[in-house]
């Protein structure tokens, strides 16, 4: 039976037409380069690798190099300002975290990269957007699930889901056309401006899986931090400025990543499902996202009645499953937001934080109309003479 999905390569050399352009996603790493080599060998000529910048954190420079070796098109797009906003934002009144371990990232760079991706094949009038996620990532159906709501009429999916290549191959293959990548990697990454991730090679087995000091950057513990205070506004829901100064969402997130980062916070294992119920292990740093979604409760709680948060919890998990899933553009996880939207329109505050070498105490939540009591004897002295004084009141008269 026909589909629209690609499985294999063979499925790219049977039903793509040699002269027509495709688009394919590119990372710079081994899985993407062999995919344009393989993409050449099968006879393409017009083949558009697009990379698309979330705040990546690795070195891009070698794409060019590679891309000029193969002979594609390449397409660098900075969506960093965008991830912020549209993604990024609502994750963090969303309160995204899977299962109470860790953050969500690539669930919300995924449909990103792949709208982008198909702006870029329309423009083109490409065939395909084809990328290199394997049946051992979750990207494989986040990336598919966005391709499909989005609607894109062309062909997509990854040729690896049924063909996956020893990586020794992938390496001897390029290096016969010049383009020799470093073999001697680790772990599998993937970074944007709200995570580092890191997973496969030495981190494959969850009963055994020490990560090496230098691979984390942000989170790196400076012997030298001394404890110090950070406070963080939000208006409607939105983190909007860093001790008084008001900045910009990307500049705001990756300020955090290095100063909440020196005192060795923000840093996440877990274990997370793929598609047909198997776990694998992942290792993230985090540090903005740690300040930033424990504040954000913190406001929500100074500002919303204790049954509405209770009612958005279970709410937030829906919206984390429904993107989670690759339906990150699906009417669920629409609709989830909307409720999740009318909370944060009634959530403005500051929560100012007391930072130490690995960890964090709150020192002030202040929210302008707040539900929280700054002086409980006096309340109760005030709640008991009202109570009185009602008692006391002379029964009204019955006609």
């Amino acid at each position: 039976m026909y589909t629209s999905l690609v499985r294999s390569f063979r499925h790219i050399e049977s039903r793509l037409d040699p002269g027509r352009p495709v688009v394919t996603l590119f990372s710079g790493g081994l899985d993407s380069s062999y995919l344009l080599l393989r993409l050449r060998e099968l006879g393409l000529t017009d083949i558009h690798a697009v990379s698309v910048d979330l705040g990546e954190d690795e070195s891009s420079a070698y794409k060019h190099d590679i891309a000029e070796a193969l002979g594609v098109k390449l397409h660098i797009l900075d969506r960093r300002q965008e991830f912020a906003t549209r993604f990024i934002a609502p994750a963090i009144t969303a309160q995204a975290v899977y299962l109470g371990v860790h953050p969500v990232s690539s669930t919300l760079s995924r449909p990103l990269i792949a709208q982008a991706s198909v702006e870029v094949a329309d423009a083109l009038g490409a065939q395909a957007v084809v990328h290199t996620a394997n049946r051992s990532q979750n990207t494989l159906r986040r990336l598919n699930g966005a391709l499909g709501l989005l609607g894109y009429q062309g062909l997509y999916g990854s040729p690896y889901d049924l063909d996956p290549i020893d990586r020794d191959d992938k390496h001897r293959a390029l290096r016969a056309v010049g383009v020799d990548l470093l073999q001697g990697r680790l772990v599998s990454g993937d970074s944007n401006l709200w995570c580092r991730e890191f997973e496969s090679g030495i981190l494959d087995d969850p009963e055994n899986h020490a990560v090496p000091d230098h691979m984390y950057r942000w989170s790196s513990l400076d012997p030298h931090a001394a404890p110090a205070t950070v406070s963080v506004d939000f208006e409607e829901g939105l983190p909007v400025a860093v001790d008084g100064e008001r900045l910009p969402l990307v500049e705001l997130i990756a300020g955090l990543n290095t100063r909440v980062g020196a005192y060795g916070i923000g840093r996440y294992s877990g274990l997370e499902h793929l598609d047909h119920g198997e776990k694998v292990l992942e290792i993230r740093e985090m540090p903005a996202a740690w300040l930033l979604l424990r504040s954000y409760r913190h406001v929500e709680t100074a500002c919303l009645d204790a049954e509405l948060i209770r009612e958005k919890q279970h709410l937030e998990q829906l919206w984390v499953r429904e993107a989670l899933e690759g339906r990150w553009f699906g009417d669920l996880r629409f609709a989830a937001q909307q409720f999740i939207d009318a909370c944060a329109r009634q959530t403005t505050g500051s929560v100012t934080w007391q930072l130490r070498p690995g960890g964090a105490e709150t020192r002030a939540i202040t929210a302008p109309q707040p539900r929280y009591l700054r002086d409980r004897e006096r309340w109760e002295e005030l709640s008991i003479a009202a109570e009185a004084a009602a008692y006391a009141s002379p029964a009204p008269a019955v006609a």
